[in-house]
């Protein structure tokens, strides 16, 4: 086989390309797939400069990476649903199947889950990945591996959505236009939702939003949560308030105007991930009566279901995709995604033959949409 050059954080803002041993399959019932190409997640790069997110700390090399496509080059005797050639988008987590959690369907909730690249488990930017061929999810012929790699940011737009219950003919509020806040307002497009507001602190991400899903925007003031909730109001004709509100930030201000956007009775879902505690509005979720839930990853279906949206053609992830650079280049990318360069950017595997290609012909909101974005409930 080809190379399994890895890119490996040591330490924070200390990198290398280490050169490790192809996985062997441990069970009958594991695949190994030849990475084509992954995308960086706000997590990766969290870890890059600062080594730990909350208690999932970096004590020894780990490779990064998790949003990941690629070619089936060996599968287990007990494998029937794939085979050799076959291209697939990873779902990079690994829960026990036998707790509490898993047998509810609420695998994403496990204890015991294994995720790439949340030490101490290695992650996919390397350039062969073992895995259970039942998280190895076939692409249709239609969807491309580059739109494969970015099955794992959809899916967790997917499980957002879906914790919302959004429903045909809902207004849907969507703080922040990263890339999850944008695929949260394309996913509750094709679920239904008719009034789609997306709200950011930056101009040229909402007019990228407006060109990707939003059939609204919002440029959010430096005003109280209550005056950006009423402007907000009023500009999108949301009258007495939002059905469904998303915050996709982890901003303690987009958190606290999104309790006084959405409606009585109406739900509230926070995918987005900040400071461990913030000043929250009680009273306004008491007296509104609002359902409100977490969001966390990705569950049962999710990734099937975010699969048929691009197959289908609900949900163009292209459009977010700025360029693809050569595995040499990793740590390149990193810096764009650091800056704000950049939506999304792939690094192609190892074994890959590309030549590093940003598009830096792309409007300024496209260069600006990861900027003051929070990171989401993925990792």
């Amino acid at each position: 086989m080809s190379s399994n050059l890895s890119f490996v954080l040591n330490k924070p803002n200390d990198v290398s390309f280490e050169e490790r041993p192809i996985p062997k399959l441990k069970s009958p019932h594991d695949v190994l797939v030849a990475v084509n190409y992954t995308g960086i997640c706000g997590s990766d790069v969290h870890y890059w400069l600062h080594g730990a997110i909350g208690h999932f700390v970096v004590k020894d090399p780990m490779v990064l990476g998790h949003e990941s496509a690629g070619t089936v080059v060996e599968v287990g005797s007990e494998v029937t649903d794939l085979k050799k050639g076959d291209r697939v988008a990873l779902e990079p987590g690994y829960p026990c199947r036998r707790c509490s959690d898993c047998l509810s369907g609420r695998y994403n909730l496990c204890h015991e889950m294994v995720f790439a690249a949340t030490p101490p488990y290695d992650g996919t930017l390397t350039g062969f990945w073992a895995a259970p061929h039942d998280f190895c999810y076939k692409l249709p012929e239609n969807v491309s591996l580059q739109e494969g790699a970015l099955i794992e940011p959809l899916a967790v737009a997917v499980h957002i959505v879906k914790q919302a219950r959004v429903q045909p003919g809902n207004s849907v509020v969507v703080m922040g236009a990263g890339p999850v806040g944008l695929l949260c307002a394309a996913v509750a497009g094709s679920f239904g939702a008719t009034k789609i507001v997306q709200v950011d602190i930056v101009q040229s991400k909402l007019d990228f939003a407006r060109s990707f899903a939003a059939t609204h925007t919002y440029l959010s003031q430096r005003v109280s949560p209550e005056e950006n909730a009423k402007n907000l109001l009023a500009s999108a004709g949301l009258g007495k308030g939002a059905d469904v509100v998303i915050d996709a930030s982890g901003a303690e201000p987009s958190i606290q105007t999104s309790l006084h956007v959405v409606r009585m009775g109406g739900t509230y879902v926070q995918g987005g991930m900040g400071k461990s505690d913030i000043n929250f509005p009680i009273m306004a979720l008491c007296l509104k009566e609002v359902t409100a839930r977490g969001s966390f990853r990705y569950g049962s279906g999710d990734y099937k279901l975010a699969i048929e949206l691009v197959a289908a053609g609900k949900v163009d992830v292209k459009k977010l995709v700025n360029g693809v650079v050569a595995f040499k280049d990793a740590e390149s990318a990193f810096k764009k995604v650091k800056e704000g360069e950049v939506i999304k950017i792939l690094i192609a595997g190892p074994n890959e033959k590309v030549e590093s290609e940003l598009d830096t012909s792309v409007d300024a909101a496209k260069l600006e949409a990861a900027k003051a974005s929070g990171n989401t409930g993925c990792c």
